[in-house]
């Protein structure tokens, strides 16, 4: 295996662990929220009033930081001047709490001409998103502090951040819940005071760093030269994520007027989705973006594309065979995870129906991931921006085109597809860049799938053989025996066959990683 496919698996292997912690947090709070709410109108009024603040949120957080905050920041580390180092952070700090505060408060009296685009009921809808709403600042503030450490290659403060959000927010559904009006503003007073501790988590781990910022004048903000820098990056971005946002909301809007349920079934889809990405893809890209916007920064563009394309054959080790393993196994881990009184037959066909076509888009949400801050790295916001505006132009017309007649279903595989539309649009504008040899590494990624493809479909034949004679066994005998022993058992199977098809073809990969493991001292990633 190539020394930077190692050095990623090693350097981003921390950061996994602690997003799979957050992600099974995740996962135990749409557990909670299935349990106490299940697929009902005021679980989709629940769904609805989050989405809105988190629309904002990577507008002005995620996207943001991560397009313009971190390579400006990275020349300004290169330069080693502590007095402009400073001054530009407190520029940064104080436009970003001007726009979110500005933000929340146009949010909130808002909010009633937006609830009805969702079909849902305006008077419970309206308190939760109101409710909500200074979420987006917490997190904006939080982002930017992650921003810090992660330019600094210091990743585990921000994977700790989410884990005490979904922890505050499970905490706060069980603990507040006989004291409001309903178990979905316990939900909601959950995630507002988990975004404040997410940033309140990070601040001390920035001060030990070094670098202390504040509040100046506004004028003087955005003077600075490389406030002004990241203004130019984030115009393009802004375009290209408000057109992803809105993405979000028409097809909310689309699912919202689909029937009841129906938007609830695709969050607790998505959120299954999101937690194979966010403990692979996300971190892969969060330890890769760093190293990237250095490599761009200093002319490596040797060590920039060898880090890219080992990226991208680990995301096609891990997405490949998770997709064939999830599609098989679709309907056991919903009803494991899902099954309870208010989340009955209904609630686990609308959301397999929906998990059965966003888990194929997996693959290629991942790669986006990967291949985006190849571009961000580069101080190069447009491509992404356009790759997404067109692929939110195909979701939006395929998801106006299916939802009719395969409802929730029709949603979730534009999204697929429109996924794979952004990654195809992603390679081309790569092509473009005559110091990537983009060719070279697309048919060694290309291959490389195939190959994952060819033994995935391989490896499934035994779990769909033996699945429904293990779930006859168990019926009856609870949860656990019925869906939770035919999943831990095809899914050892299913691990241990891929694990020999691999070796059996000489993976370079598995081969390298038992390397890896074997030696007690790994190769750095940073050079």
């Amino acid at each position: 295996m190539a020394r930077s496919a190692r050095a990623l698996l090693r350097h981003g292997s921390t950061l996994s662990l602690l997003t799979l912690i957050s992600r099974v947090l995740g996962l135990l709070r749409e557990m909670v929220k299935a349990s106490l709410l299940g697929t009902s109108a005021l679980s989709d009024a629940f769904s609805v009033a989050f989405l809105i603040p988190n629309l904002f949120r990577r507008l002005f957080a995620e996207g943001s930081i991560s397009v313009a905050f971190i390579p400006t920041f990275k020349e300004y580390l290169l330069k080693q001047d502590q007095v402009k180092t400073r001054e530009f952070l407190s520029s940064v700090f104080t436009v970003l709490i001007c726009l979110v505060s500005l933000a929340v408060l146009i949010g909130i009296l808002l909010t009633p001409w937006i609830i009805p685009f969702f079909g849902m009921d305006v008077d419970e809808t309206g308190f939760l998103t109101r409710l909500m709403f200074p979420f987006l600042a917490f997190v904006s503030v939080a982002a930017l502090l992650q921003g810090i450490l992660n330019s600094l290659y210091s990743f585990t403060p921000s994977a700790l951040a989410p884990i005490v959000l979904n922890l505050l927010t499970i905490i706060c559904a069980f603990a507040l819940s006989p004291f409001t009006a309903n178990p979905a503003r316990a939900l909601a007073l959950g995630i507002l005071l988990g975004g404040c501790m997410e940033a309140a988590i990070q601040w001390p781990f920035v001060l030990q760093k070094g670098y202390r910022f504040s509040v100046i004048g506004l004028t003087r903000a955005f003077q600075n030269p490389g406030m002004q820098k990241v203004l130019r990056l984030i115009g393009p971005t802004i375009i290209g994520m408000a057109a992803y946002q809105i993405n979000d909301l028409v097809s909310t809007a689309l699912a919202g007027n689909a029937g009841e349920g129906v938007v609830s079934s695709l969050q607790y889809s998505l959120r299954l989705q999101e937690l194979i990405l966010g403990v692979f893809a996300v971190s892969m890209g969060t330890v890769l973006l760093p190293d990237l916007a250095e490599h761009a920064k200093s002319g490596r563009w040797d060590l920039y594309q060898e880090r890219l394309g080992a990226a991208m054959r680990i995301i096609a080790l891990i997405t490949i065979p998770i997709t064939f393993f999830s599609l098989a196994q679709g309907r056991n881990v919903i009803q494991l995870l899902f099954r309870n009184r208010r989340f009955g037959d209904d609630s686990v066909d609308l959301t397999l129906a929906a998990f059965t076509f966003h888990i194929p888009g997996l693959f290629f949400i991942a790669l986006n991931r990967i291949l985006a801050p190849a571009f961000y790295a580069q101080s190069d916001a447009k491509a992404p921006t356009l790759a997404g505006i067109s692929s939110f132009g195909v979701n939006i017309l395929l998801a106006a085109l299916l939802v009719g007649p395969m409802g929730g279903a029709g949603i979730a595989l534009a999204l697929s597809l429109a996924s794979g539309v952004n990654t195809g649009l992603l390679l081309w504008f790569l092509k473009g860049k005559p110091w990537i040899a983009l060719g070279r590494i697309l048919a060694s990624a290309l291959g490389y799938t195939l190959k994952l493809l060819l033994l995935s479909g391989i490896a499934v034949l035994p779990v769909l053989w033996v699945n429904p004679r293990l779930s006859a066994w168990g019926a009856g005998r609870g949860k656990l025996l019925e869906y939770g022993v035919p999943l831990l058992l095809t899914g050892l199977g299913y691990g241990l066959l891929g694990m020999l098809l691999l070796l059996i073809s000489k993976d370079p990969h598995i081969q390298g990683l038992g390397r890896m493991l074997r030696r007690s001292n790994g190769v750095p990633l940073h050079r």
